[in-house]
């Protein structure tokens, strides 16, 4: 086995095994641990701007992702979308979208390090999660701005989108990924690595939806008597007559 059939063939099978059995396992065994451990009660201000610059940004970004990896080139020009135009927009409203989302996560890790009881509850677990999540991001942008704002350009739908989806028809062709760039691919690995984890931290809470709400009984609030609690009762015994 040579690295390139190590990296683009085993490794990406690898992290979707993990990524699929580790949350059935978390599911199965650490249900109340299901959730993001919401610290909005230690602090609010930077809260209110760093999280909607990051989940805004993430959902462009993951969005243009599925876009780019997983519809084919032909599929966008037979939609009267020419490829000059398909690359122009990626490029603008992708590196948009990803200095915002890198603006919320510096602001949130910012809080999180900066805040002492938001600090007191990061863990470990934590830490590496936000340490990855800041690399995969840094590597697409670095990317990017170096294949399309300060290079040539560079067309990642003709390699790394084919090498993606042969991934996932079950006969990947790692060929594809032998002359992508270095930023693409420590980007693409990096985002392996991350999927691996993601089981294990915090960011299940993405694939998760309150739809139980919808069924679940109604709670019922009853109103509390105005004078409980408003006067001393009486010490001793009480006269009868």
């Amino acid at each position: 086995m040579n690295v390139g059939t190590l990296l683009w063939v085993a490794l990406p099978y690898v992290a979707i095994t993990v990524f699929v059995l580790g949350h059935v396992w978390r599911y199965r065994y650490d249900k109340f641990g299901w959730t993001t451990r919401s610290s909005q009660l230690y602090e609010r201000r930077l809260l209110r701007v760093g999280s909607p610059l990051f989940h805004f940004g993430i959902l462009v970004v993951a969005l243009g992702h599925v876009g780019g990896l997983v519809v084919p080139d032909t599929w966008t020009e037979a939609a009267g979308i020419s490829e000059h135009a398909y690359h122009v927009v990626a490029v603008v409203l992708g590196s948009v979208a990803g200095f915002c989302t890198l603006a919320g996560l510096a602001i949130l890790v910012y809080r999180r390090r900066t805040v002492g009881p938001v600090f007191s509850a990061t863990t470990r677990n934590d830490k590496l999660m936000y340490a990855v999540l800041t690399l995969t991001i840094v590597l697409g942008l670095s990317a990017t701005v170096a294949a399309n704002l300060a290079g040539g350009g560079y067309d990642y739908r003709e390699t790394v989108s084919p090498w993606f989806r042969s991934v996932f028809y079950l006969n990947p062709d790692p060929d594809l990924m032998a002359g992508v760039p270095v930023l693409f691919k420590l980007h693409a690995l990096s985002a392996l690595l991350l999927f691996a984890l993601w089981p294990f931290t915090r960011l299940v809470h993405m694939l998760t939806a309150p739809v139980g709400y919808l069924t679940r009984p109604y709670i019922v609030y009853r109103s509390r008597d105005d004078q409980l609690g408003m006067h001393r009762p009486p010490r001793g015994w009480q006269r009868t007559s």
